[in-house]
Order: structure tokens, then sequence, then C-alpha cells
């Protein structure tokens, strides 16, 4: 008998809407975890293809006296560039999507997660068999960037119009877990619906 396609979740979800928390109750229930950000950062290694691309493109300013990327200098190029953003899309998205489409090869389970931030803006939907959007109010996405990076105000909101609506992420939403109450309640909402994932 055939083993039944694995099932693709692709999370997704804004800035600071507690992605990483969501993913990390999913990974504590033996789900693989395959993560674009982590992805993402070792693409961007010294001497990778992908690396030398992005210094060639931005320049050796973007770099830290040790040589690796100047994360937040580059960022704050992104945000307030458009065109620049959609370069570093180019050299990076392409390669990202090719190495979770090889991790996902590898897995065994009924279903794995592919936490995917950028899910709608980079046109990946077709990767994916459901959508899992983790959703805030925007006015808590805000407070919650301020805690954790100590950026101001301008900053936040250049990241916030950089990336899709709230409503555009809750309408093409197969499933939704509302992050504004306790941890607790959020791991009752994970493990529901992991119970639903796991039916083959």
């Amino acid at each position: 008998m055939d083993k039944p396609s694995l099932k693709k979740i692709g999370l997704t979800g804004g800035i600071a809407s507690g992605k990483t928390t969501v993913s990390n109750l999913f990974a504590q229930l033996g789900v693989p975890i395959i993560d674009a950000d982590v992805i993402s950062r070792s693409l961007v290694e010294p001497g990778t293809a992908a690396f030398k691309l992005i210094v060639q493109h931005f320049g050796v300013e973007i770099l830290q006296v040790d040589g690796h990327l100047n994360r937040a200098k580059l960022a704050q190029i992104i945000f307030s560039d458009i065109q620049q953003r959609h370069r570093l899309e180019e050299i990076l998205h392409p390669r990202i999507q090719q190495v979770m489409l090889a991790e996902a090869a590898k897995i065994k389970t009924t279903y794995c997660i592919l936490s995917i931030p950028l899910l709608i803006e980079t046109n990946q939907i077709k990767l994916v068999d459901r959508i899992l959007v983790i959703d805030c109010p925007i006015d808590l996405q805000r407070q919650r960037i301020k805690d954790r990076n100590g950026i101001s105000s301008d900053e936040i909101e250049q990241i916030l119009m950089s990336q899709t609506t709230r409503e555009a992420r809750l309408a093409i939403a197969n499933d939704v877990i509302s992050n504004d109450t306790s941890l607790d309640e959020l791991k009752s909402k994970v493990f529901a619906l992991h119970k639903d994932y796991s039916k083959t």
C-alpha cells in the first residue's frame, strides 16, 4: 500500500505575530519544521553564492568587521527601498525554495510545517497544501516589535508596510491561530490543529 503523500502546511503571519512560538509548539509535538528564515541565514554565510551576490550588489558597506552580513544595516536598506528589497528577494527566494523542497522530500511523517513569513508576498502559496496564518491585532504587533527590536516608530511602520495586509493574509488562510491571549490557550490551539493535520 502506497504511503500517503506528505501534507505541507504553510505557516505565515506578520512580523511579531508569534510564528516562531507556534513553530516551536509544533516542534515539541514532533512535527518537522522547515523554516525559511533559518535557511536564509545559512545561505548568506560568508563564501556562499548568495552572500557573494548580495555583497556585489549592496557593497562592502553592509558587512560587519568580522566579514559577516550586517543584518540591521541591510534591513534598513531594504525596508526603505522597495527595489532593493526585490533584488534581495530575487537572490534569496529561489534558493530558499529549493532547499525547502529538498528537505520536505526527506520527511516521513504525515505532515510538516513550512514556516514562510513572506508566503504571500513572494508568491509561494503553490508550495503548500494548506495555509496556517498566525494572526494578532496590528497594535499588538507594533508593541511587540518595539519591545523586541528597540527600533523607531518610523522603522516599525516601514516594516509593516513592506508586508501584505492582515486582511490579505486572513483571506487566503485555511486555518487561523489568533495569538493575542495566553500561552496555554496557544498550546491548545496548536494541539487541536496537530490532531487534525495528523489524519491521513
